[in-house]
């Protein structure tokens, strides 16, 4: 195709020359940076280690015997001996030894917050304010594996028991491999095009690139006897009651599909959307200089949801890119790790200011704040509001629970548990983000389906 044919082509695909556009053109536009700009932006955020970089980083570990890394890890990963492993050559056991507690180790690996887990307490990082790089180290070994096409665990003898999982995000995933290796058949339906979850659709670009969690989805059925039915919600295209009556158990890992509201007039206005939307669409996007980005961004929440939105508005190529938190800074529950990079991205981020309403101006918008203090009796207003200008308002305040099943008791806007994820009603359990209690982690639902799953096979067996 010819020069002029393509340039006329992307004309016709954004609708506007978006080959003229930049950080400075008004409005909600594609193509504010060149398009090889936004790939490089949106490429690998941190390098992966090459096998000699392993090897010293992998060093660094003193092997501890009480590892306080290893408690601190939500899945129990036997830090110091898969590090170990990685020194003496043997990066294959050292996954398996990873892949063991944390089946999603590959992602883990790029997603967790090891600064305020593993790193954090790490004995090099008490002592020199240096960790060692547990998280790459971890990346390193399961993408060695993963690179081979094999896969470490054996699927047990059948044992004619159907498991239902709904869900096909980290704690359904997680559950549905554990229960197939028991020799369980297990069948996974979920309400998306993909498997994943939020791994999938839910966590910025850069953080997992190439595909990866599709990647790491079809590595994980390579265990057999699992079946993944896409496009089928629960109370949709499936009942809990029809689930029981063809199921000997059912495990519920749905997530959390609604959005909370800011409560202030004019966030039905177009330009107001849902910050997970948004980081869904740009990880569905496969020319990511076609998408639209608005010169001005405005974030609201001080979450890891906000932190990826922010992020990814200014490597689209938005000018003036907001968070806005409603409480202190040292309570956003974005790490400070993620805060620093939100705000080396050039990310500005106001603190003590909530949402009061969102005005039209112009072609543009104004959300209006009000300033905050958080005393003893709470939250309070102290009287003075301003106004930030902005095309686009991604809202990041949390999500929550919608269509769960009547008869399930909830705890907090969540499924209630007991034990390893046991539900109300006999039979049903539930783990990750749509169950009450634990981290809205990735890691965390990992082990909340793991550990569910050992108890559904308890529990299966127990019958006998």
């Amino acid at each position: 195709m010819a020069l002029w044919q393509r340039f006329f082509q992307r004309i016709k695909q954004t609708g506007r020359n978006a080959l003229s556009n930049s950080p400075l053109t008004p409005g909600v536009v594609p193509g504010r940076l060149p398009a090889e700009t936004i790939a490089r932006n949106f490429g690998d955020h941190e390098a992966p280690l090459d096998a000699h970089e392993a090897r010293v980083a992998a060093d660094r570990c003193y092997f501890c015997h009480d590892a306080p890394c290893m408690t601190a890890c939500p899945t129990g990963i036997d830090i110091p001996l898969f590090i170990r492993q990685i020194a003496t050559g043997t990066p294959e056991a050292a996954a398996k030894t990873i892949l063991g507690q944390n089946i999603l180790g590959g992602m883990c690996a790029r997603v967790c917050p090891t600064e305020t887990l593993c790193e954090e307490v790490c004995v090099r990082e008490v002592a020199e304010g240096k960790p060692v790089e547990i998280g790459r180290l971890q990346r390193f070994a399961t993408d060695t594996l993963m690179a081979k096409g094999v896969h470490p665990f054996t699927r047990g003898a059948a044992t004619g028991r159907k498991v239902a999982v709904v869900g096909a995000g980290p704690a359904g995933l997680a559950a549905a491999h554990r229960l197939a290796m028991k020799g369980h058949d297990v069948v996974i339906f979920d309400a998306r095009p993909k498997a994943g979850g939020l791994n999938e659709y839910g966590i910025a670009q850069y953080k997992s690139t190439n595909d990866f969690a599709q990647a790491e989805v079809e590595w994980l059925l390579k265990i057999g006897g699992i079946t993944i039915k896409t496009g089928v919600a629960l109370g949709a295209g499936v009942t809990l009651a029809e689930l029981q009556a063809s199921h000997d158990a059912v495990f519920l890992g749905m997530g959390l599909a609604g959005v909370n509201a800011l409560r202030a007039p004019g966030e039905d206005m177009a330009g107001v959307r849902p910050a997970v939307d948004f980081i869904a669409e740009l990880r569905q996007a496969k020319d990511k200089s076609v998408l639209p980005i608005g010169r001005d961004v405005v974030v609201i929440g001080g979450g890891m949801t906000a932190v990826d939105a922010a992020v990814q508005s200014r490597l689209l190529g938005a000018q003036n890119v907001t968070i806005v938190y409603r409480r202190g800074q040292e309570k956003m529950s974005a790490s400070g790790y993620e805060q620093e990079h939100a705000t080396s991205a050039g990310v500005r981020i106001v603190t003590n200011a909530s949402p009061v309403a969102v005005h039209q101006a112009g072609s543009a918008l104004e959300v209006e704040f009000a300033y905050t203090v958080d005393g003893p009796d709470g939250m309070k207003p102290t009287g003075e509001t301003f106004r930030l200008r902005a095309d686009q308002v991604f809202k990041a305040i949390g999500q929550t629970l919608s269509g769960a099943p009547e008869g399930l008791a909830l705890a907090g806007g969540k499924i209630a548990v007991t034990g390893a994820g046991r539900t109300s009603v006999p039979g049903v359990w539930a783990g990750g983000d749509c169950a009450a209690g634990g981290e809205d982690l990735t890691v965390t639902a990992v082990a909340e389906g793991r550990d569910a799953a050992e108890d559904i096979h308890a529990a299966l067996m127990a019958r006998q």
